[in-house]
């Protein structure tokens, strides 16, 4: 999976391969779908939801650069994967999961890395309370409409990856926190993610 997938969709950050070597993918997928678990495709994990392919949960991690001593946030749980890869990678991370069902999934999937620090929260990441703060941020949803709530909750020098569109084709970015008033927007790659439940819909065009 790693030569095959990840690396050719150019991760090549050492530390980001060594952490997918370290995290067994298969105990964090669904029994009905092991046999797809180092497959090059999205996998259902249920309530609707999926776990990201492998290529793209690098593409992920590469962008962020979650260095060991740095505060991590995942907003998208599901079965736990990419916390794991995270909670190798950062100091510690805090994910959230809307599903209580799904979070406690994870939560038990997380024992099979126990040198992962992740903190698993069940929380609808659009609740009124503030996230806190934070040097990297991973969206594992889109978001048909950029909120920049996200990047606020970014340290300065910190980086958000998102993935913003409601077309086909959507634009993977990472933002970097400048300064306190001051956001640098990168667009990385095109590519299609399901949309965050309760980030705001695209709006719709009547004729």
């Amino acid at each position: 999976m790693v030569d095959q997938q990840v690396r050719t969709w150019e991760v090549l950050d050492p530390r980001v391969l060594d952490a997918f070597a370290a995290v067994p993918r298969e105990a964090f997928v669904p029994s009905g779908y092991r046999e797809l678990a180092f497959a090059d495709s999205e996998i259902p994990i249920g309530h609707g939801q999926k776990l990201l392919a492998p290529k793209i949960q690098g593409r992920i991690l590469q962008a962020l650069e979650p260095g060991r001593d740095e505060r991590a946030l995942e907003v998208g749980t599901g079965t736990g994967y990419l916390a794991a890869l995270l909670g190798l990678l950062a100091a510690r991370t805090r994910s959230l999961e809307i599903h209580p069902e799904l979070a406690q999934i994870a939560a038990v999937n997380l024992a099979a890395v126990p040198e992962a620090r992740v903190e698993v929260e069940t929380r609808d990441a659009f609740a009124g309370e503030a996230l806190g703060e934070y040097d990297v941020i991973a969206v594992t949803g889109s978001l048909p409409v950029y909120d920049d709530r996200f990047e606020r909750a970014l340290a300065v020098g910190g980086r958000l990856f998102v993935v913003v569109g409601a077309g086909p084709a959507m634009d993977a970015m990472r933002v970097r926190r400048v300064t306190a008033n001051e956001w640098v927007r990168e667009s990385l790659f095109e590519t299609r993610m399901d949309p965050l439940i309760n980030a705001r819909p695209a709006p719709r065009f009547v004729f």
